[in-house]
């Protein structure tokens, strides 16, 4: 496949050493981080076509992926 856009590391790459710490600690945030990893692939697959799906459920899928990156950043933020 290829190269995937808006991966965390990528859009928040002053937080990488603590988005590897806290997928080790902190639950909460690696179901977060999964989710949106998951998210993203889906996203990603419409854009370059490998998936067919309704204009409106590209739209909810591009919605949730950015509601799990503002979550996401709202703890990686927290924590400075």
């Amino acid at each position: 496949m290829s190269h995937t856009p808006h991966e965390l590391r990528e859009e928040f790459p002053e937080f990488e050493a603590r988005i590897h710490a806290l997928k080790e600690v902190d639950h909460h945030f690696k179901r977060l981080f999964d989710e949106y990893h998951t998210v993203n692939r889906e996203v990603h697959r419409i854009e370059v076509g490998e998936e067919h799906v309704s204009q409106a459920t590209e739209e909810d899928f591009r919605k949730k992926r950015m509601h799990l990156k503002d979550e996401l950043y709202q703890i990686l933020k927290a924590g400075q």
